[in-house]
């Protein structure tokens, strides 16, 4: 009888869409094993879409609140932040060549859906499964001084130099940077968070609060391991292209040393998106 409540009280908190989203992942999957083409090709949004439902339902299941639930208008906001954000690092890519697309529907519409969809995505993702995490740390506040304007201002311009230096160097040069600017806008934007108010992961260090910075490590490191796996099976793909000499060994498509990319790109989405809110005040939770 207490096992027959619990699910009942399991079914009844658990919102419908979180069952969906693990339909479609499921539904997805099979249907790639049975090659089904469209599914091939947009195997990587319809997945993440399916995940980005499921997590955002399991926070409502445990903690009752969630992007869906309680901050939609942020989540709406969030989808083309996604997208113009990634398209930044897209533009950088023209430059550095550290990927490539293959398999792509030859017809551009279909194609630049693809787009659209797949990086709408990764903002959620990233948020949503950081979000579940840092239920799990606990941080009592101390009371602690602000990061001083000096450091604030140096960051800033440590950041300007990261982003900036990939672009005026030989491209053969600039392409082993790449790392550089995946953190750069971490150290442009956070300092500017703080300036306006914001949520500044700078400022949570000064305070000893790591609680948000070790959820977006496992954040960073999930998303990226199943970003790979779903990746390597679908049909419209990624590779690398990694202009170092000694990578190590591959796991799907990215090479082994590459995953430890993803905790600093887990940061700086948080950095991103504490920017656009700081630039709408009446997101802020």
């Amino acid at each position: 009888m207490a096992l027959a409540d619990s699910h009942h009280r399991f079914v009844r908190k658990f919102p419908p869409y979180g069952f969906f989203g693990f339909i479609i992942i499921v539904i997805a999957e099979v249907l790639l094993f049975l090659e089904v083409e469209i599914v091939g090709l947009y195997f990587t949004p319809l997945l993440w879409t399916g995940y980005i439902l499921f997590i955002d339902a399991l926070q409502v299941r445990f903690y009752g609140i969630s992007l869906i639930t309680s901050r939609r208008k942020e989540l709406l906001l969030m989808l083309p932040w996604s997208v113009v954000c990634w398209l930044v690092f897209e533009a950088y890519n023209l430059r550095l060549h550290n990927w490539t697309y293959v398999a792509l529907p030859e017809n551009l519409i279909m194609r630049y859906i693809g787009y659209i969809w797949s990086f709408a995505t990764i903002f959620p993702a990233i948020l949503e499964t950081a979000e579940f995490f840092k239920q799990f740390f606990r941080y009592s506040s101390r009371n602690s001084s602000p990061v001083s304007k000096q450091v604030l201002i140096s960051s800033m311009l440590l950041g300007v130099c990261f982003l900036v230096i990939p672009l005026l160097l030989e491209r053969s040069i600039a392409a082993k940077l790449f790392a550089i600017v995946w953190i750069g806008f971490i150290f442009l934007l956070d300092p500017i968070n703080k300036l306006l108010g914001g949520n500044s992961i700078f400022q949570q260090w000064k305070e000893k609060n790591y609680s948000t910075t070790i959820a977006l490590v496992f954040s960073g490191i999930l998303c990226g391991i199943l970003w790979e796996f779903w990746n390597y099976w679908a049909a419209a793909k990624w590779v690398y292209s990694v202009p170092i000499s000694i990578v190590g060994s591959k796991v799907f498509e990215m090479p082994l040393l590459g995953y430890l990319g993803f905790i600093p790109f887990a940061i700086e989405v948080y950095v991103m998106q504490e920017f656009l809110i700081s630039l709408f005040p009446s997101l802020r939770r």
